[in-house]
């Protein structure tokens, strides 16, 4: 019971902090210190509890009574739910330290209000990954769908209100879609626990549609394509810690309930249907991580671009978890367990480097007030710290050996490879199809952080903010050092680490663990089939810069001294300001090489934002339409019984005369009456 002790103690904590930045709304140098410090404990406890739940041989279960018979308030921490909230509470912690000194920027604003949604946001992520009964688990949802959405519309203004009116829609209407897939699953079971879901599956084809439904609405939150559209005005709108959580983890919540759905739930008995499931699921995330680049490199906003890059990664993470389930499919468990394996190790990875990547964006949008790359350059000299953490987060998502990134994309195109030898002649031809696009995606993502660093943080300042730019405040790269560090240790550490996601990845699909790692090598559960070392390519890659130095100095005594310097030759033209690579000439073969894939985005969000429009007007509609029956039925009766009451003011003059004659008056009314 030890991790459901923490997680409670976390959960508490949440609660107090959130009360806390209430009570303390007008001292906001205090909501600073208290928020940030209460926030830090639950983060730190909430860490504690993920990690020992997912080293627990048994999940942890606390089953109360709820107000209702069927609403049973039942919390489980399994390895999965334990992965969820250790990586939900890194983020926190991180975003906690980064906050102190970020929220700065809002003072005045209502810092107390941020706090209290913030805490909200936190406690209710834990919740909807721990609950284990559909009632709740639809409750804590929406918590955390509402609390985001106050972060959304922050700023308050045009831009901040319209990306969350547009991502409260999707999400509510995502929310429905699960809400009817449990009830499938419930009015079968006859109870709306999941235990009983797993004790008393679905038929065919219902489980189809229960399937389908859930990953529909889970996939709206996650923001896979088509369902992203969301997202790229979303997380740019909210503040960059919100941003970092955001994006780090909650999409991460859409996964997890497709993951929780389609092998908790409905996998044990899904039988055939499985396969196509997996199938489904490999085509939505080959199609997002593609698309998520695709669209990422023509962005010039670096927030609206790392949220591109959110759909890309979900898409990786996708691909992972549908090899996953093509392996339960064709009961090959070592398949299974990798494929999954790939997705909830690269969903870790995503987490920490995209909330790095937010981290670094924030402070540069701190120093510089706006989002707007080609206002940026230069602030690799003015702000190194920022600049290094970012370049860590870049590389990382590039899946550059041998961060992070690196490791678990390794580990999806092993699962690829496995699939395509090894699968149903459609899983054959499936599989290599996802592994080219995921290598065009890898390829397009070094392109674009290539573009998104060099005008961010090289090359001449181009403006007069990124002039006088300085480094964050020291909160804030303190925030950015701690994952900065964990990107470089989940790669040099796969070896210890794979292991622990694969026995994750095991308890979930309920089969015996696989051997991901010996030693210091990884290897995809079959040594024959590949292996690596990330410690032998960091070694590698560190007398690799050393060679160059080693080189110089052997050939230093042979140089002769005739060497000249002299200034670049720039065909005839002098360097000015306007010659340096812009984001927008450095995308501008993609885009046109790519054109279709742009014009298809402006005809989906056109229609997704006529859909909203629609909906506003449906809203203004009912709006205009309600008072109808006041003031046609209501207003009327009302306005008559107020002119009727103002009359009979009128004879209560205040004179005792009068009295004495309204009593004569009476009586002989009632004497008239008698006769």
């Amino acid at each position: 019971m030890i991790p459901l002790s923490l997680l409670i103690m976390s959960l508490l904590l949440s609660c107090g902090g959130a009360i806390l930045c209430l009570l303390l709304k007008h001292r906001e140098g205090d909501i600073r210190l208290g928020g940030s410090g209460v926030g830090i404990a639950a983060a730190l406890a909430g860490l504690a509890s993920g990690l020992a739940a997912i080293g627990a041989s048994q999940p942890a279960i606390l089953d109360a009574a709820g107000p209702y018979p069927f609403a049973h308030f039942v919390l489980r921490l399994d390895p999965l739910a334990g992965l969820m909230i250790a990586v939900i509470s890194l983020l926190s912690l991180v975003a906690w330290i980064y906050g102190f000194a970020y929220v700065r920027e809002y003072a005045g604003r209502g810092i107390g209000a941020m706090g209290f949604f913030m805490n909200a946001f936190i406690a209710s992520m834990m919740l909807v990954v721990t609950a284990d009964n559909a009632f709740w688990f639809l409750i804590f949802f929406e918590m955390m769908s509402l609390a985001s959405y106050f972060l959304v519309i922050f700023d308050q203004d045009d831009e901040a209100v319209g990306a969350g009116f547009l991502y409260f829609l999707v999400a509510h209407g995502g929310s429905v879609l699960i809400m009817a897939a449990f009830f499938l699953m419930a009015n079968r079971a006859g109870s709306f626990d999941f235990a009983a879901f797993r004790a008393h599956p679905l038929p065919a084809p219902l489980d189809s549609v229960a399937f389908l439904l859930a990953f529909i609405g889970f996939g709206a939150k996650a923001g896979m394509i088509p369902l992203h559209i969301w997202l790229p005005r979303a997380h740019p709108a909210a503040p960059s810690h919100a941003s970092a959580l955001m994006s780090g983890v909650m999409i991460k919540i859409g996964v997890f309930g497709i993951v929780k759905v389609g092998i908790d739930l409905l996998g044990a008995s899904a039988g055939p249907a499985m396969l196509g499931w997996g199938l489904l699921v490999l085509a939505f995330g080959a199609v997002s991580s593609v698309l998520g680049v695709v669209y990422a490199l023509a962005e010039h906003d670096i927030k609206k671009l790392l949220a591109y890059h959110s759909v890309e990664n979900i898409g990786i993470i996708l691909l992972g978890v549908g090899t996953g389930m093509i392996g339960m499919a064709l009961h090959q468990p070592v398949l299974a367990v990798l494929g999954l394996m790939a997705g909830l190790y690269h969903l870790l990875n995503h987490a920490v480097f995209k909330g790095l990547l937010f981290l670094g964006a924030g402070s540069a949008i701190f120093r510089m007030h706006t989002k707007d790359m080609e206002k940026m350059g230069g602030l690799a000299r003015t702000m190194p710290w920022t600049a290094l953490s970012f370049l860590v987060g870049a590389l990382a998502i590039s899946a550059i050996p041998p961060l992070n990134g690196f490791v678990s994309e390794w580990y999806t195109y092993q699962a690829l490879f496995a699939a395509a030898l090894d699968g149903t002649p459609l899983v054959k031809f499936a599989a290599p199809i996802a592994a080219v696009m995921l290598a065009l995606t890898g390829a397009l993502a070094v392109m674009c952080f290539v573009k998104a660093y060099g005008i961010m943080f090289a090359g001449a300042p181009r403006s007069h903010h990124a002039e006088e730019a300085r480094e964050a405040p020291a909160a804030m790269v303190a925030g950015m050092a701690v994952l900065a560090v964990a990107c470089v240790a989940l790669g040099l550490l796969a070896p210890l680490v794979a292991p622990v996601m694969g026995r994750i990845a095991a308890a979930t699909i309920g089969t015996a663990p696989v051997t991901l790692a010996v030693g210091a090598t990884l290897l995809p559960g079959d040594a024959q089939q590949a292996t690596l070392s990330t410690p032998l390519i960091a070694i590698l890659l560190i007398a690799m810069a050393f060679l160059p130095i080693a080189l110089k100095a052997a050939f230093a005594a042979k140089r002769g001294g005739d060497r000249k310097v002299a200034a670049p030759w720039a065909a005839g033209y002098l360097p000015d300001h306007h010659m340096p690579a812009s984001a927008g000439s450095f995308a501008q073969p993609i885009r046109m090489f790519f054109a279709p894939l742009y014009t298809m985005r402006r005809s989906i969000s056109g229609r997704w934002t006529g859909i909203a429009h629609g909906f506003e007007r449906v809203v203004t509609l009912a709006r205009r339409t309600e008072p109808l029956a006041d003031r046609s039925v209501i207003a009327p009766i009302a306005g008559a019984v107020d002119a009727g009451g103002k009359w009979l003011q009128g004879i209560q003059a205040g004179d005792f005369r009068i009295y004495c004659l309204y009593i004569v008056a009476a009586l002989i009314a009632l004497l008239a009456l008698a006769v």
